[in-house]
């Protein structure tokens, strides 16, 4: 007969924490895992998504570090006022008073899509709180812009009513699913639950927030000399690590954070814009490893 064998210990995934936080009346809800006596990372997501996009990250992170992920005003579960203004910079505004409010004096970074220009703004402010980045898809270059973003640039240009309802489509089921399944090779990997919550999110915060801040990216490129010279001077740790098939931000803007920062870390993964759907574990993977280098280590060494 065979030998019986005691099960194996079941792995025990660190808690995960669901909080709504009040920061200047702005109802901000937020995910958090990991011990407060550890390093922060804090997670941004982006267009079409909300925190629920780290739902496999947050765990896979927080048994060395305290991970804390937000959802940006006018997504997720995150309640705003009716005259809340949708800019970039307000975003940046309220989160930047979040994590005053729960404490962390200092961070890495992770930032994806929408949530890349308020990391960068927060980075500009306080860069003596940035411990580390980790890009995801997260542009900082123009090299980085697809053709895909005609429709927004003249929006930019001119922000006629014409041009900015011809941004409407981009809130769509049809667009919203688009975003997360174009450029994958393995549909069966990426879960409905996804772009089915963020256009849920969408339809209940309503489509003009999203219109304002689809105008108002045009802002974001005008601040990228600002956040150049923040690289050039301060030469943070960073990591991009993109999904090469992504339509809106091209693999030149990964590279592109080399001309700043030459000692920066490039990877891919071979996958669309939300790369998380897929490549979950690669990306935690890679990012223990860059984060335990260079914010764990250092913390060490000055220990």
């Amino acid at each position: 007969m065979p030998h019986a064998h005691s099960p194996s210990p079941a792995v025990i995934s660190p808690t995960v924490r669901y909080t709504t936080i009040d920061i200047d009346g702005v109802d901000v809800f937020y995910r958090e895992a990991g011990r407060a006596d550890t390093p922060a990372v804090l997670l941004l997501h982006g267009f079409g998504a909300s925190s629920y996009m780290f739902r496999d990250l947050i765990p896979a992170l927080a048994d060395n570090y305290r991970v804390v992920a937000p959802d940006l005003p006018g997504f997720g579960m995150t309640r705003t006022d009716p005259d809340f203004t949708f800019t970039f910079e307000h975003l940046a505004d309220v989160i930047d008073a979040f994590t005053t409010a729960v404490g962390l004096d200092t961070y890495a970074l992770y930032v994806f899509d929408y949530g890349a220009p308020v990391g960068w703004r927060l980075a500009v402010r306080h860069p003596e709180r940035i411990t580390a980045i980790v890009s995801q898809n997260g542009n900082g270059y123009e090299e980085g812009l697809s053709p895909g973003w005609a429709p927004m640039r003249a929006a930019w240009a001119d922000p006629s009513a014409a041009n900015r309802e011809a941004l409407r489509k981009f809130n769509s089921f049809e667009m919203t699913k688009w975003q997360y399944t174009e450029g994958v090779q393995d549909l069966s990997r990426v879960a409905p639950d996804g772009y089915a919550l963020a256009f849920g999110a969408t339809e209940r915060i309503g489509v003009d927030a999203q219109l304002d801040l689809l105008v108002d990216y045009g802002q974001n490129i005008v601040q990228y000399g600002q956040l150049h010279a923040y690289f050039r001077q301060y030469q943070p740790p960073l990591m991009a690590i993109w999904g090469k098939n992504d339509p809106f931000f091209l693999p030149a803007g990964a590279h592109a954070f080399t001309g700043d920062l030459p000692q920066a870390e490039v990877r891919f993964v071979d996958t669309g814009h939300f790369a998380l759907e897929t490549h979950a574990p690669e990306i935690a993977s890679a990012m223990h490893g860059f984060l335990d280098r260079h914010v764990m280590g250092k913390r060490a060494h000055q220990a």
